[in-house]
């Protein structure tokens, strides 16, 4: 063989040994499939993600277990990247759906929640990519159209309606362009839902500490500790039995996290799939690489001012 194709072969095949090297043990790519995470992150983005923010996950984890070289724990208020905690008929855990939040609950935080497990905090409260549902006169609805391709509002369509009324979903900093548009007359409405007014506390579990049983959170325990604890639990007229033995407290040999969507609408996070272990942790998201509006042409539909952003 000549020695200059050798070369060349050998170039080529040193090129993808590390690119595959990179993409296992540094970084990932992943496509955002839904509006869940605006303003953060836009349906259709691409993102790096960094596979050692929390410490490298050792792959191939059907054949060594879970291991992470220099283990480092989440930050609050992180894009994590993560595998699906309630993905129980997939054994593997790095072999489960890949899923998306912003962690709002670290291990050991008291976090306030409502029946549905909606998170009631100042930083939840006044995060202004969190999206919000409102009201308005189905009449208005050629205007807020116009209102919303004007000022550049991700348009993500109707989320209800009926003969005189309209529901939509836009971020607080979206609502806040729609009102200055509108003047003094504004007839878009936040829409009234349904909470129980007392707030419950909810404690992120943490290893080596037990929790407190309450009848409001039983379900969550018992899910906690089938699906990541591999404990035998059971709710027996009210009381939750572990190992066959009832019991008022529960206790954790892992560090768990709290996640939320941008979008409250969006219930794909912990008040869908409860919290969510170290061990399924793949890494925050870091870079946007890629950015274009789902539905449009070759040429058209980019968000070049997002390119090759950090995810914040």
């Amino acid at each position: 063989m000549n020695i200059r194709k050798f070369k060349w072969i050998l170039a080529f095949a040193g090129a993808i040994v590390i690119v595959l090297l990179l993409r296992g043990f540094a970084f990932t790519s992943c496509l955002i499939p839904s509006t869940g995470m605006e303003n953060s992150l836009f349906q259709g983005e691409r993102i790096l993600v960094n596979k050692w923010s929390y410490g490298l996950r050792l792959p191939l984890m059907s054949a060594f277990s879970y291991h992470r070289w220099r283990e480092r724990p989440v930050q609050k208020r992180d894009i994590v990247v993560f595998n699906n905690p309630a993905g129980i008929q997939q054994p593997t855990i790095d072999r489960r759906e890949i899923y998306i939040s912003r962690c709002i609950g670290t291990p050991g935080d008291t976090l306030l929640v409502d029946s549905l497990f909606s998170v009631s905090s100042p930083e939840a409260q006044f995060n202004p990519d969190k999206k919000r549902l409102y009201t308005y006169p189905a009449s208005k609805e050629n205007l807020i159209t116009s209102l919303i391709r004007t000022l550049s509002i991700t348009n993500d369509g109707l989320m209800g309606s009926d003969d005189s009324t309209h529901v939509r979903s836009f971020s607080r900093y979206e609502y806040y362009l729609l009102e200055q548009a509108i003047g003094d007359r504004n007839w878009i409405r936040p829409l009234t839902e349904k909470q129980d007014k007392e707030l419950k506390p909810l404690i992120v579990p943490s290893k080596g500490k037990a929790l407190r049983v309450y009848p409001w959170n039983i379900t969550l325990m018992r899910n906690t500790l089938v699906m990541h604890e591999g404990k035998q639990a059971e709710i027996k007229n009210d009381t939750l039995y572990i190992d066959g033995k009832p019991t008022q407290h529960c206790f954790f040999t892992k560090d768990y996290y709290w996640m939320a969507s941008n979008n409250s609408v969006n219930l794909s996070d912990s008040r869908l799939f409860g919290f969510v272990p170290q061990d399924h942790m793949i890494g925050k998201a870091s870079l946007i690489w890629f950015s274009k509006e789902k539905g449009t042409g070759i040429l058209d539909g980019y968000r070049w001012n997002r390119f090759f952003q950090s995810v914040k």
